[in-house]
């Protein structure tokens, strides 16, 4: 089934649960997710049947199976990952980059527009028009994510943005209004841990903690499974965290600050301040790869100052891993061994080794996350994710 329209929706809330389940963690068979879910067999086939006959879970082929056995089936159950399709968007200060994704995230295109305006109802009306010609090719999208740097409220209303200057703006109603889809917004780093919990770095994991660095910085945290959310989230992570007292002092952020040093503006506003010459990111980590004096003592601070932070994480959250993401991941292709040598440094000599992943991405990432974000809340009534 390819209609991408979402047939089998809505859900009831058993229904929920047993969809939720094999999406995150199948194939499962009968069993193990009647075991997973506490389950009668009877009860788990009153629930899975009407799912199979929408086309949201289909019977597979189980692994290694060498003949088909007699009565009963007993094939693992499936989602069928293209049952539904879902918009998901990242609006960034200049452009927004919009994707569409199966139900279990994979993306299947990419459309991305400059934002020439800042204006709610001019962003909204783009926004309608990437829906429009996202759908022209993926038909009957069943609901759309949306991801913005900032403090979002219900999921609903972007209560601050520092990128956009908006302040307790409905994007989801007025983007809701233009499509007629069914819409959620979240702070963009939110939506990233939650795609990343369910598919990606931290499926399976208790405890997880994503760290974003680029424009500014982002952390999500992960307990039980769950990403754990808090009032300050995305309203200044790191301006306060100090990670350096004697560390530079820049327009954004306090002095020595994990902002201060880490972030890509601010590590371009240190090396124009010295030098008198504006550099993009790409060619400071180049010069100070070439070993370029000022650039390289730049970078090598904010490689303390990223392993230093990593170390405090671990030795606070014990997380079974770290994962560093966002545009400014580049730093450990030029200092990585500083910021290992760093953790070690604030790492008590007998602690596990740190498990930090670092993954190289871009902003389509992002919004895949907030696509996932529609996969969880519209689709599943996953309201707790």
């Amino acid at each position: 089934m390819t209609t991408g329209a979402a047939s089998w929706l809505p859900l009831s809330q058993g229904e929920r649960s047993v969809a939720i389940e094999v999406l995150v963690n199948g194939p499962l068979s009968r069993s193990e997710l009647a075991r997973r879910l506490g389950l009668s067999a009877g009860s788990l086939t009153r629930l899975t049947k009407p799912l199979i006959e929408s086309g949201l879970l289909v019977e597979v082929p189980e692994a290694g199976a060498a003949e088909v056995r007699q009565g009963r089936p007993s094939q693992p159950l499936d989602v069928v990952a293209d049952s539904g399709f879902f918009l998901g968007f990242k609006i960034t200060e200049d452009m927004v980059y919009g994707v569409v994704t199966t139900l279990r995230s994979h993306i299947v295109a990419r459309h991305d527009r400059p934002l020439t305006t800042h204006d709610p109802a001019g962003v909204a009306d783009l926004l309608a028009a990437m829906t429009a010609e996202l759908a022209a090719a993926h038909p009957g999208p069943a609901g759309i994510g949306i991801g913005v740097g900032g403090f979002v409220q219900d999921r609903a209303v972007v209560g601050e943005s520092p990128f956009l200057l908006w302040r307790d703006v409905p994007l989801a109603e007025l983007v809701g209004q233009r499509t007629g889809l069914p819409v959620v917004v979240e702070n963009d780093v939110a939506a990233l841990v939650e795609a990343e919990t369910w598919f990606g770095a931290g499926r399976g994991l208790d405890r997880f903690v994503v760290l974003t660095i680029g424009a500014g910085l982002g952390y999500g945290l992960v307990l039980g499974g769950k990403r754990v959310p808090f009032a300050e989230e995305d309203r200044g992570f790191g301006r306060h965290w100090i990670v350096d007292p004697n560390g530079p002092l820049t327009p954004d952020g306090r002095r020595g600050s994990a902002v201060s040093l880490l972030t890509i503006p601010n590590i371009r506003y240190q090396i124009r301040a010295a030098t008198g010459r504006d550099r993009s990111y790409e060619e400071i980590l180049e010069l100070a790869a070439a070993g370029e004096p000022m650039p390289a003592r730049v970078v090598e601070e904010a490689a303390r100052a990223l392993g230093t932070l990593v170390a405090q994480i671990s030795n606070f959250v014990m997380p079974q891993r770290i994962l560093l993401a966002g545009e400014g991941v580049g730093l450990m292709d030029v200092a990585g061994k500083t910021v290992e040598e760093t953790i070690r440094d604030h790492r008590h000599p007998l602690a596990a080794p740190v498990d930090l992943e670092t993954k190289v991405s871009d902003f389509h990432d992002w919004a895949r996350g907030a696509a996932v974000l529609a996969i969880q809340v519209l689709v599943l009534g996953s309201a707790e994710a």
